[in-house]
């Protein structure tokens, strides 16, 4: 099984620029069913996408491929059309909220926020927005969602991936990729992967991520990886402590960050005497979480939980 995205996954592009089209023409290349596009000022057009399959993604297809996108005015009339339960937003920055919230509005299933740099206050409205609508954030400021072998939903190398028995969360997306690189080379692979983004207000944080996995049946272990600033990990360990059955490793960047310095991500910041990475480490140490020194034990520390 997987989480969050599937082969039957149908997805859509908010913000169609040099990068929305980059990774459109990367997603399609791997398998993921790109259904359409939305651009107020490209309605009623289409927009052809062509070139090599990525076989890491689906062995089996021809070695070329080529696929003509529709191209929408609104999202309610791009899901109603086609048929989408997922979109991905490359929309710029100030406009990104917007687009998260168009989406929502459409009653789509699933919104994966690419974007990075969405104002702090525009993503605090469009989360309040998403209260008690049966739409899906994850991110923003994230490298998206993965199912090895069936939906690519972001800006991840999918070659790295392999079908396997572990999940993995992510607040980083380097770390993410060098996580999901060890599993692959340990013969582990992923279920799924998960990019929740690391700035500080998101759509879908750890422990719903946890919980996800904590139901798949084929989910074996988890891969949790965090960093300096927030409450996120702590909150976590304590799930991790309490719900989670299968076991969980883990991994803290930002250990040599000085505090009031941000480091990276938007949310990557010690302040306050809070959100300090040993505080992570001894309350993920506490709940059982085998916690991986360094990023290149992260492979080792999940095989260590394993047992």
């Amino acid at each position: 099984m997987s989480i969050l995205v599937d082969k039957n996954t149908r997805v859509l592009v908010q913000g169609l620029g040099k990068t929305g089209q980059f990774h459109t023409e990367k997603a399609i290349a791997y398998g993921t069913q790109m259904v359409g596009a939305v651009h107020p000022t490209r309605a009623d057009t289409t927009m052809r996408f062509e070139g090599e399959t990525d076989h890491s993604g689906v062995p089996d297809r021809d070695d070329t491929f080529s696929v003509e996108l529709p191209i929408y005015a609104t999202m309610s009339e791009a899901v109603a059309e086609t048929g989408a339960n997922a979109s991905v937003v490359y929309v710029p920055p100030p406009f990104a909220a917007d687009a998260i919230m168009e989406a929502a509005a459409s009653g789509i299933e699933l919104v994966v926020a690419i974007t990075e740099g969405i104002p702090v206050a525009d993503m605090v409205k469009a989360k309040r927005y998403l209260e008690g609508r049966g739409t899906r954030l994850i991110g923003p400021n994230c490298p998206g969602v993965i199912t090895p072998h069936e939906c690519k939903i972001g800006i991840m190398p999918g070659y790295i991936h392999q079908r396997g028995r572990i999940g993995v969360v992510s607040r980083s997306g380097t770390l993410t990729y060098e996580a999901v690189h060890q599993l692959t080379l340990r013969g582990l692979g992923q279920t799924s992967a998960i990019g929740i983004g690391g700035d500080p207000v998101n759509g879908t944080n750890f422990v719903d991520v946890l919980r996800l996995f904590e139901a798949d049946s084929e989910t074996e272990g988890v891969v949790m990886i965090g960093e300096i600033g927030g409450t996120a990990e702590e909150e976590a360990a304590e799930f991790v402590a309490q719900e989670m059955t299968i076991p969980v490793a883990g991994f803290i960047a930002g250990t040599t960050a000085p505090p009031g310095k941000r480091m990276g991500h938007a949310g990557a910041i010690v302040s306050g005497g809070k959100g300090t990475a040993e505080a992570k480490i001894e309350a993920m140490t506490a709940a059982g979480i085998v916690v991986a020194e360094t990023p290149s034990e992260m492979g080792e520390a999940m095989e260590r939980a394993l047992g």
